[in-house]
């Protein structure tokens, strides 16, 4: 192009594309792609000596090459700032789809806690119960992200936040606003789950010496339950995730559950023997575990329920969980609706729903029934078909089998082995994900982050698969190594800054003490007390 004098350009400038300024800012947000040579007929091996103006070079020049230096970035930055455009465009369009779901929820949530078995709403995928699916994973998740795993710590086993500050601490600012934990769930160390009970390497220091955290109960704030439509009661029940091979060894047999404590008027109703003791074991010499985590669990849901109730408020119960927490969702709701516990005065029983994840399967085919049919419980069952948790136990007999062969294995032949899965299956296939690289290791199969991940970008079967919430791939990565190389994100990521050593007064490294914490661990039945914003 001519030179332009300094006198011409103020003239000139006007006529440049506005876009120019707006190209100019954005390059600080995200780096364009490389830049081609500045000018069109200039080659690839033009050396960069040739494209400086020389050392004698006028005023007028060097503005003049200034201008070119501007033109040419409006001309090929078009399509990088229309690229920038779409997405700012998606992003809004998904945050406005998402408050167009939410306000629907009021109406709605009884069907998207399942009182139609969510018929219609899995394929396709209903926008709002995905969004829900992921809310209560999250619950679920936070039992992992809080849990105390380091056998140096003498507070191993136990959760590193006091209640009233779990979900805050975690970063959830979500469930920081909507909901109150109110109660944490603790259960005796069992000699049948090495993975879920770590060893602690502090000896006489530890904070206790059989008791371990495996998840809590929280109920929705005054706000979050204008928007839910209802009183929420919330349980979330931590799993493992650091041997899978929990399942072989929880190869039992059925016991009923009648035997365990649990007021069922069928015999047949039959669950696995370890996640019965699990459930019901205690340990009178225990601070946390003097009652079992059924008994922990059953006092704190009557408590809300009556509460709530007695105020003619709607109330749900929700109960979530992962791997093994998912086996004790199951056992759990099924448990408060065997005893009445979602039922006060004269008022309506609250329904009570199972969103699990990645879970094996809990009892025999009379258990299903009692559960579904005759106590009314739903449960909804996410799945990753490449995981072989879920397939367990009950690999030989289960669900799958014709209905004459496994009356025949449980009434005839009193095959102790015959399992059923409860409740609607969500299946969901990681392969399905360009975020996820082929691996072997059963544990990414298994990851929680990576089912949640999968169902952001679930639309129905032979749907592309697109990230509906644009959820942040990273977090996938969190606790396995799954996620692509190239997306730049490290195996294992989440970590605690120095391993939670503070410093103290002295200027000496120590764990802090969180004593205090754990002695409050639950609210007093307070008839003033109300869950309000905090």
């Amino acid at each position: 192009m001519a030179p332009l004098s300094c006198r011409d350009l103020p003239a000139q400038l006007p006529t440049l594309p506005r876009r120019a300024t707006a190209h100019a800012q954005l390059s600080f947000l995200r780096a364009p792609a490389p830049r081609q040579p500045l000018t069109s007929t200039a080659s690839a091996s033009t050396s960069a000596s040739t494209l400086r103006p020389p050392l004698a070079a006028t005023r007028d020049e060097a503005i003049a090459s200034l201008v070119g230096h501007l033109e040419h970035d409006v001309a090929h930055g078009h399509q990088y700032r229309d690229d920038v455009q779409d997405e700012e465009e998606d992003d809004d369009a998904r945050r406005r789809g998402a408050r167009k779901h939410q306000e629907e929820l009021p109406a709605r949530w009884r069907e998207i806690h399942g009182r139609d078995d969510w018929a219609g709403l899995l394929d396709p995928m209903d926008p709002l119960l995905r969004s829900e699916l992921i809310r209560y994973g999250e619950l679920a998740q936070a039992c992992y992200d809080a849990f105390d795993y380091d056998p140096y710590s003498r507070y191993c086993g136990s959760c590193k936040y006091p209640r009233r500050e779990l979900f805050e601490r975690l970063g959830m600012a979500g469930a920081a606003r909507g909901y109150a934990v109110s109660r944490y769930l603790y259960a005796t160390s069992n000699f049948r789950f090495p993975a879920f009970f770590p060893p602690s390497r502090a000896g006489a220091k530890i904070w206790s010496q059989s008791a371990n955290w495996i998840g809590y109960v929280a109920v929705s704030t005054d706000e979050e339950s204008a928007r839910l439509g209802r009183r929420d009661v919330a349980i979330a029940w931590r799993g493992t995730v650091t041997r899978l091979e929990w399942v072989s060894d929880l190869m039992d047999f059925l016991r009923p559950v009648a035997e365990e404590g649990i007021p069922c008027p069928d015999p047949d109703v039959k669950v696995l023997a370890g996640f019965a003791d699990l459930y019901t074991d205690k340990d009178p010499t225990c601070r946390f575990c003097k009652y079992s985590a059924r008994e922990q669990v059953l006092t704190e849901v009557r408590r809300l329920v009556g509460r709530y109730a007695a105020l003619g408020e709607d109330v749900s119960i929700t109960v979530t969980g992962h791997s093994l927490g998912s086996a004790l969702a199951m056992l759990s709701a099924y448990d408060i609706a065997e005893s009445g516990a979602n039922v006060a005065g004269q008022a309506a029983a609250a329904p009570v729903c199972v969103y699990s994840f990645a879970g094996p399967r809990v009892g025999n085919a009379a258990f299903r029934r009692r559960f579904e049919s005759e106590l009314g419980v739903k449960a909804l069952r996410v799945v990753n078909v490449h995981d072989n948790v879920t397939r367990m136990p009950g690999i030989l007999v289960n669900e799958g089998a014709p209905e004459a062969v496994r009356r025949v294995a449980e009434r005839l032949l009193r095959v102790p082995w015959c399992y059923s899965h409860v409740g609607v299956e969500l299946a969901l296939d990681h392969k399905r994900s360009p975020f996820l690289k082929d691996t072997l290791d059963p544990a990414c199969y298994h990851d929680l982050e990576a089912h949640l991940h999968l169902i952001d970008g679930y639309h129905g079967r032979g749907e592309r698969f697109v990230l509906a919430s644009g959820r942040d791939p990273a977090l996938v990565n969190k606790a396995c190594d799954f996620l692509k190389d190239h997306h730049g994100v490290p195996p294992c990521w989440r970590q605690d800054e120095n391993k939670g050593m503070v410093r103290g007064r002295d200027g000496r490294w120590v764990q802090p003490d969180r004593h205090g914490w754990h002695l409050d661990d639950h609210d007093h039945d307070d008839p003033n007390h109300h869950h309000h914003h905090h």
